[in-house]
């Protein structure tokens, strides 16, 4: 029973979740900022403001693909975000920017996830055929807790990516609303945006931390 409660919810929650920031997203890409900028100029606004005018600003194809590439030294804003003046692109251009100034004042969070990304993009490739090779083939726990440990990675991972985003949605509330970007009335909504894409990323770990459950209790229950 217990395995089926977990299955449920590692299934339905990334749909509630991601449906959360579809929806929000869309609400208030329908909403315009009074003040006119797009989130381009928005995005080379708190750039330049924070020193960092080396950094180019692309757009990106796709809907929501937006991200900051540190290695590059780019921001990328995606079709639906670079030339519009909702109040939602704008929220999404300033949180990528936030990530260009985590990168610059070497944020912790952010350091640390750069530096695991190699090992981690190894296990998460293989960890699953570890770990059933050593649940079946192999028929030992010591190869499928292998394959745990470096599912562990993993959500190693997304604990350390967790603040990294509520970070620079953090930085992206107090620029839009301190550098007078946005109206008063206008924040609360570019927030609503941002804490539903945060919510994805809660949502993520939360299902993995399941999965690792599941993985402990699979093994644990052939030892019985």
């Amino acid at each position: 029973m217990n395995y089926l409660i977990y299955f449920l919810l590692m299934l339905i929650l990334p749909v509630i979740a991601q449906l959360g920031v579809t929806l929000t997203y869309k609400k208030y890409s329908k909403v315009a900022s009074s003040r006119g900028y797009t989130a381009e100029q928005v995005a080379r606004q708190i750039l330049d403001s924070n020193g960092l005018s080396h950094i180019r600003i692309e757009r990106v194809h796709g809907n929501l693909s937006d991200h900051y590439s540190p290695n590059e030294g780019v921001v990328r804003l995606s079709d639906s975000v670079y030339g519009s003046r909702s109040i939602a692109a704008i929220g999404v251009a300033a949180h990528e920017c936030g990530h260009a100034c985590q990168h610059a004042e070497q944020y912790a969070p952010m350091e640390m996830r750069s530096k695991i990304v190699p090992v981690v993009n190894i296990c998460s490739q293989f960890w699953h055929i570890v770990f059933v090779i050593g649940l079946t083939m192999v028929n030992t726990p010591i190869v499928a807790n292998i394959g745990i440990y470096m599912f562990m990675a993993v959500v190693l991972f997304q604990i350390v990516t967790l603040p990294t985003e509520l970070n620079a949605s953090y930085r992206a509330m107090r620029t839009l609303e301190g550098q007078y970007i946005l109206e008063a009335d206008e924040v609360p909504k570019a927030k609503k945006v941002l804490t539903a894409a945060a919510m994805t990323y809660v949502t993520a770990l939360v299902t993995s931390l399941l999965h690792l459950l599941t993985l402990v209790m699979r093994v644990r229950g052939n030892d019985d």
